[in-house]
């Protein structure tokens, strides 16, 4: 079975804004924006919406006014989706060309290829263990999720660039190679917007 990662530079005050907040407006906007994806949704888990998981816009709602959620952990993956479209409505989508699709430990080769650099503070495996939904929020096993803060970005990019300044450029295969890059610029990006958070998420 393939998985993807997907990943979006958020700034986390626009997003805590949103998320619990109990704002109408907000939902309106996340329907306006995404519209038919969200009937699309539907009809992709029609089984579960039928076995009383909510609808696309039902979780929306939810995650924004701070509840109700449904007490089945069955039917958690429809508000870790909600949060996915307030993270993809607030921030900025990444590249995720060497990320999906995706099979096995891939997460943990590239963040040996990372290391490979000197660079701990993030971990793109930490995207697929989880634990990084609001507290506020159901548990989700799938989709996953999990944060780099705007600290620990601007700790790797610096290890990064350290290590080029220096001229310990380790040569891993190819693959890993565009994996690490394509990292490079996600904490780039993430640098040039101060105080800007990777929120990432693997399903």
């Amino acid at each position: 079975m393939s998985s993807f990662l997907r990943a979006y530079l958020v700034d986390p005050a626009e997003l805590r804004a949103r998320v619990g907040s109990g704002n109408e407006g907000a939902v309106d906007e996340a329907l306006a924006y995404f519209g038919p994806s969200l009937d699309r949704s539907d009809e992709h888990f029609a089984d579960e919406i039928t076995q009383g998981a909510p609808t696309a816009l039902e979780a929306l709602r939810a995650v924004v006014h701070g509840g109700p959620f449904s007490d089945s952990e069955d039917h958690a993956f429809q508000y870790a989706f909600a949060y996915r479209r307030l993270c993809w409505l607030v921030g900025q989508p990444l590249e995720v060309d060497s990320f999906g699709p995706f099979r096995g430990n891939w997460l943990e080769v590239v963040d040996e290829g990372l290391k490979a650099y000197g660079i701990t503070a993030v971990s793109v495996a930490d995207f697929q263990c989880g634990g990084g939904l609001p507290t506020e929020l159901p548990h989700c096993d799938v989709p996953s999720c999990s944060t780099w803060s705007a600290e620990d970005c601007g700790k790797a990019l610096d290890r990064f660039e350290q290590a080029e300044r220096a001229g310990r450029t380790p040569a891993p295969e190819r693959e890993v190679a565009e994996a690490v890059a394509e990292i490079v610029r996600w904490l780039r990006l993430a640098q040039r917007r101060k105080d800007a958070d990777i929120v990432g998420f693997v399903s």
